[in-house]
């Protein structure tokens, strides 16, 4: 197998787990932000496409009715909403996610340690 499709596959590893981060991070700084009546709550998800590239995609999510009149972005009958996040499964989600970057950052370092040692093992 030849070095640079390698060196691709742990980019690839990498960046993704990188999204996973940032998707489950949006997600858990969205859980107390109360939403303006009338706007849509989002959650923030990694898909992947047919050629494994990765993206944020934000979809539609139910969200959570507080009663607080006084809040500024409260309803008519003194609701404020905000986006229903299961913080559980984004904490293990930034838990794996850095684990697995990690790991690719750990085959990188392998990967390049390799590299420098077949080159000195060349000069010789």
């Amino acid at each position: 197998m030849a070095i640079d499709s390698i060196l691709d596959t742990v980019r690839a590893g990498m960046s993704q787990e990188r999204l996973r981060l940032e998707a489950a991070s949006r997600n858990i700084a969205n859980a107390n932000t109360a939403l303006p009546v009338g706007v849509e709550a989002q959650r923030w998800q990694m898909t992947v496409g047919k050629d494994f590239s990765a993206q944020l995609q934000a979809v539609p999510t139910p969200t959570r009715e507080v009663s607080d009149p006084g809040h500024p972005l409260a309803d008519t009958e003194g609701f404020v909403r905000y986006a229903r996040v299961d913080m559980v499964q984004e904490m293990t989600t930034l838990m794996t996610a850095s684990r697995g970057y990690e790991a690719n950052v750990r085959s990188f370092n392998l990967l390049r340690g390799m590299t420098l040692r077949a080159l000195d093992i060349g000069a010789k």
